[in-house]
């Protein structure tokens, strides 16, 4: 049948099974917002800017495992998707952006509101298109969706020229398609890997997002308990193994716990599985597991050898590899490894000052009270270790945060997706004032379609971690990090319609969050805690992990 451009995008949306839509509508898009205004099976999610678009689209993708999808005008409207869109290409998120740009023949000519977003964009999707003739309109759609959820998943950005959106051309519905991505690992590659563990005494597993992508926290775990080894986690591997089990460690690297760094530093065999040792978790490259054979497991064979030299890899889905592995191996224990470990353990839990109001304590009060079911989001910096570090989530797609990226003014965006993706879940998004911020105006969003969220906002007026950095390594000069203004964060949320309710005592925090808990509406809740709480363990940047510090070191330092 004949269609439009636009009544082609909206039954290629419904092809792919695309029920939510997050945007904001402009001059060049508006043919496309016209057919979606007949379609109200596909939701669409009205944001307060499409940056905030992005972020939702993209809080929904991980919360769900579908591809997110967000749509914005030409000019601005598509500029302001870029942080939005690398947020989700740094840390594998399967996203499709549509952009309409000006008509075909004023391309090129500086045309109001024209820019060349696909080229803008070129370096932080996994493709892009500009959809130039409305015949291959359909056919680009269902492949950038096969595109951006096949392989290592990845953002696909689709920019249609206004014209194409008013032109007609044939539609036949078809189903959806994956991409055809061959096998890259050998029997020789699993029977290397089957003999390196069989062979450690001291094994350790790292693992990384791409578990919690690939779906497979339970062949992670029956992997773990099969070959007797303690495991560690990357912040985008939060949830891939569950935070309550006798073989985790916490997180590893700049913030992890010293047993993490310790224990990876002693291990004789480090298996990384769907991670890519990034800076942050590798610190010194030179010193990281030096002790260690490495196996790496990923699906993306770039990211093997581009770090840290291995002794053997595995280029694969995690799920399939981790299940053709638990075939092979027999079940075996390392009951001296297994008791080091917990004297670690034992000796450096995660501590913080409790005769105060902290972020550790309303972190820890929320998984008592929620019995960590929640779905926990986060901007970036302080509270994001502490989220990190003090929740501990016990099952995938719980734990969603801007990780390669460090997007501040994410968590709110993402914490609507995810609500939206997944109603049956308590959504909390922790924030910092100063990401908070950033992108507070999204609480408008929220009170307008009634998303029952809930704000965390630990107002310490300032930017926590940078100040942090300056505390320990820029002799206290506090060069604009100190956020002592005039803003009541109270009235701005019951402004933006929400509710609000603001926390200032320790004794106060269990009462406001059984509150916020039981409202079931859209609810700021402001935590006002110390400007000089830090967030420990560390290891300075670049230092190796081994060289983990916490706040009793460093006042046996300064003494």
């Amino acid at each position: 049948m004949q269609l439009s451009g636009s009544e082609i995008v909206i039954e290629c949306l419904k092809e792919q099974g695309v029920d939510t839509v997050f945007g904001y509508p402009g001059g060049t898009i508006l043919n496309i917002y016209d057919a979606l205004y007949k379609h109200p099976e596909i939701r669409h999610i009205l944001t307060s800017h499409e940056q905030g678009a992005a972020h939702a689209a993209d809080g929904y993708a991980r919360a769900t495992g579908k591809v997110g999808v967000c749509m914005a005008t030409s000019g601005p409207g598509a500029t302001n998707l870029v942080t939005g869109i690398a947020t989700a290409f740094m840390d594998s998120v399967p996203l499709v952006a549509i952009t309409a740009n000006v008509n075909l023949p004023l391309l090129g000519k500086d045309t109001f509101q024209e820019v060349d977003i696909a080229g803008v964009s070129m370096p932080i999707t996994k493709h892009g298109y500009i959809v130039k003739d409305v015949n291959v309109l359909a056919d680009t759609i269902r492949k950038a969706f096969a595109i951006a959820r096949s392989g290592r998943p990845g953002p696909v950005l689709v920019d249609i020229t206004k014209d194409v959106t008013a032109n007609k051309a044939e539609y036949k519905k078809q189903k959806p398609f994956e991409l055809d991505i061959p096998r890259r690992f050998t029997d020789d590659d699993i029977e290397k890997a089957v003999k390196l563990i069989e062979k450690s005494k001291r094994p350790y597993i790292y693992t990384g997002g791409g578990t919690v992508i690939s779906g497979a926290s339970a062949e992670l775990a029956e992997f773990a308990h099969r070959i007797d080894a303690p495991v560690c986690d990357t912040l985008m591997g939060k949830g891939g193994f569950d935070g309550n089990d006798e073989l985790y460690t916490g997180m590893i690297g700049m913030h992890g716990t010293k047993t993490s760094n310790l224990g990876v530093s002693q291990c004789d065999l480090l298996i990384a599985i769907g991670a890519r040792f990034s800076d942050r978790v590798v610190g010194k490259a030179s010193k990281f597991a030096s002790k260690a054979k490495i196996l790496h497991i990923d699906i993306d064979p770039a990211e093997i050898n581009k770090n840290i030299k291995t002794d053997a890899s595995i280029v694969g889905d995690v799920k399939e590899v981790l299940n053709i592995l638990n075939s092979k191996l027999n079940k075996k224990s390392n009951p001296e490894w297994i008791e080091r470990i917990k004297e670690l353990k034992e000796k450096y839990p995660l501590k913080y000052e409790s005769d105060k109001l902290t972020c550790p304590y309303v972190l820890e009060e929320l998984y008592r009270q929620t019995k960590g079911e929640a779905i926990i989001t986060t901007d970036v910096g302080q509270h994001q270790m502490w989220a990190a570090q003090y929740y501990r989530y016990k099952e995938p797609r719980t734990f969603i945060s801007s990780g390669g990226l460090g997007t501040m003014g994410y968590g709110l965006g993402a914490c609507i997706g995810a609500k939206v993706g997944r109603p049956d879940k308590t959504v909390i998004n922790i924030a910092g004032d100063g990401c908070f911020r950033m992108n507070m105006n999204e609480l408008a969003t929220a009170s307008r379609y009634d998303i029952p969220i809930i704000q965390v906002l630990i107002n310490n007026e300032v930017l926590g971690m940078v100040r942090q950095w300056q505390t320990l390594f820029y002799g206290g000069r506090y060069s604009n990090t100190v956020l002592t203004d005039k803003v009541d964060y109270q009235m701005v949320a019951r402004g933006l319609g929400c509710e609000a309710i603001k926390i200032t005592k320790k004794e106060e925090a269990a009462e406001a969050i059984s509150k916020a808990l039981k409202l079931n509406k859209p609810v700021l809740l402001e935590c006002v805690i110390d400007q000089d709480d830090k967030v420990f363990p560390m290891v300075p940047a670049g230092a190796p992990i081994e060289e983990v510090f916490d706040a009793d070191d460093l006042n046996e330092q300064n003494d």
